[in-house]
């Protein structure tokens, strides 16, 4: 592949509330035992890109363990490979990222080392599969100076969360709204950019310069009359998981069987880290029913409709139904949980009962788990 791959992996989404309270939104557990960096990793490796750089910033801890071995992703190698690249204090430089475009300039040298055409710039939250060499076969064809890689979502979806596109009938963009408030067409970007890296190191450079400091905003929109832009099209699931709503809405599809089968069972596949834990144990009376539970698992009580990831203990008699529940989470006895969010490392005591209602709720408690 003549391309190399950034990951844009350092932002937060305050829409996710309490949940990116740890963790970047980029690490954020998916269906049971993936995290969502997993997804556009394992597109870069699938379409041949050999040379990766994941840019974080935000919580990065959690995501940094989750890369710290390549292999899962076949990235170990001689030539190429994985990077992480954290915002570094220089000479020259004292400052965090201060948008997209800046991260990326912050790491120039890292382009201007490399030799690759072409680069494939792509967000770390958002679920889908993807062929890159087909969109670089796309940009080429067009003659484009950037490719925008966008979708057509439901009218029903609020379009206040994403990048709103025109194109005409060549299908060069004419029109970017950035999170409108009001959209004027369904199609949308999907976070997933190609340029040549000649150009992009430019761009760059004259984009800070300038003291702008978003890759959208003062690239792509800033551009789009002056540069060749232009939308390619995608098929197939995709879902961005900038907020709580979106989140849950990503891993209750994953209790399709149509979801599961197409990210899992049909190549290419997608990759994480694995980790070795004993498979799930249903003690007698535990009842489940249309649910993901992970390894790691003690279930004793009823699981419906729900999500569990690794290590849940599900105390006797308790019900959790519409929920997801994330790693390593002690759920006592006589416990109810629906249309819920648990965080990971939680430990709820016997008769804990919540409900979400009017939104998704996000159950955080500490509790002693021996009381003595």
């Amino acid at each position: 592949m003549n391309a190399i791959g950034l990951i844009l992996a350092g932002g937060n989404s305050f829409a996710m509330r309490e949940l990116t309270d740890k963790r970047a939104t980029a690490a954020m557990p998916v269906a049971g035992g993936y995290r969502s960096i997993d997804f556009v990793l394992s597109n870069m490796t699938n379409s041949g890109v050999k040379t990766v750089a994941v840019l974080t910033q935000y919580n990065a801890r959690s995501l940094n363990e989750h890369l710290s071995s390549s292999k899962w992703w076949n990235f170990g190698r001689k030539q190429g490979g994985l990077f992480v690249f954290n915002p570094t204090i220089t000479k020259e430089n004292t400052m965090w990222y201060r948008g997209t475009a800046d991260c990326m300039y912050q790491n120039l040298d890292f382009l201007l080392r490399r030799h690759e055409p072409y680069v494939i710039v792509a967000n770390g939250n958002c679920l889908y599969k993807m062929d890159y060499g087909k969109v670089i076969d796309y940009h080429i064809s067009k003659g484009a100076d950037i490719t925008v890689v966008c979708k057509e979502l439901p009218g029903n979806t609020d379009f206040s969360r994403f990048g709103v596109i025109k194109t005409n009938e060549t299908k060069r963009i004419i029109e970017f709204e950035e999170k409108p408030m009001m959209a004027h067409s369904r199609t949308v970007s999907i976070g997933v950019y190609v340029i040549r890296r000649r150009l992009l190191i430019e761009l760059l450079q004259r984009s800070i310069v300038e003291g702008r400091y978003d890759f959208v905003n003062d690239i792509i929109i800033r551009y789009k009359n002056l540069k060749k832009i232009y939308a390619y099209e995608m098929e197939g699931y995709w879902s961005n998981i900038s907020t709580v709503e979106a989140y849950y809405q990503a891993n209750m599809d994953f209790l399709k069987e149509d979801v599961r089968s197409y990210f899992f069972n049909e190549s290419p596949y997608i990759f994480s880290k694995s980790d070795d834990m004993p498979p799930a144990k249903y003690n007698p009376g535990a009842v489940v029913r249309n649910s993901l539970v992970a390894s790691g698992c003690i279930i004793n009580g009823t699981v419906e409709n729900s999500v569990l990831f690794k290590k849940v203990f599900v105390g006797t008699n308790c019900v959790i139904k519409n929920s997801i529940v994330l790693n390593d989470v002690y759920l006592g006895d006589n416990s109810h949980f629906e249309n819920c969010i648990v965080e990971s490392r939680g430990t709820m005591i016997e008769n804990a009962y919540h409900i979400g209602s009017d939104e998704i709720k996000v159950v955080i408690e500490k509790n002693d788990r021996y009381i003595l």
